[in-house]
């Protein structure tokens, strides 16, 4: 579980003269390795790290583990944008009209309301962070995924009941988008 703590709030003198200074305190959020709330999704494991309670709204922050084969469908977070940073493995996100061969260190932003997905085609399984701003699709990954099973794989898409994640995913802004005739 992330652990909280309390800021207290500097004096004016201590923070300067700066208009941020007004601000509402938050809490310092600290998430140990290994630890945030997972879920199996789309055949991926999400664990959240950073919740849209914890962030004040701000941003929601998740790591991923994508073996191969997986990534989520084509969708479109309606009020979101989402960052990709990925940290092992490869991956292919495409977004608009292009496919970008994503590797370890790269970052790819993508706009809310851009149709935009990943896929794993290699033969390891890839690791990556995400974080949307604002926050709030942390609600829908801890509402439509389901309880990992410790030293079991991820159950592949299919076996999810596809017509309950759409209407969660719209629920939360998230909808599925057309894909596109090759």
């Amino acid at each position: 579980m992330s652990q909280s703590t309390t800021s207290q709030p500097k004096s004016h003198e201590e923070h300067g003269r700066h208009e941020h200074a007004q601000q509402p305190v938050r809490d310092i959020v600290h998430v140990r390795a290994g630890e945030g709330r997972s879920v199996w999704l789309s055949g991926d494991v999400y664990t959240v790290k950073l919740t849209h309670e914890e962030s004040g709204g701000s941003l929601t922050f998740l790591e991923a583990s994508v073996p191969p084969g997986g990534g989520p469908p084509l969708h479109i977070h309606a009020d979101a944008d989402e960052a990709f940073y990925l940290l092992s493995g490869e991956l292919d996100i495409t977004a608009g009209a292009h496919t970008y061969a994503v590797r370890p260190g790269d970052f790819v932003f993508i706009p809310k309301g851009t149709a935009h997905r990943f896929r794993n085609n290699g033969i390891h399984t890839a690791r990556q962070l995400l974080l949307f701003s604002p926050s709030g699709v942390d609600r829908f990954f801890l509402e439509a995924g389901s309880t990992p099973v410790p030293g079991t794989p991820p159950p592949p898409p299919e076996a999810e009941d596809l017509p309950q994640v759409i209407a969660i995913g719209e629920r939360h802004h998230l909808f599925q988008a057309a894909e596109e005739p090759r």
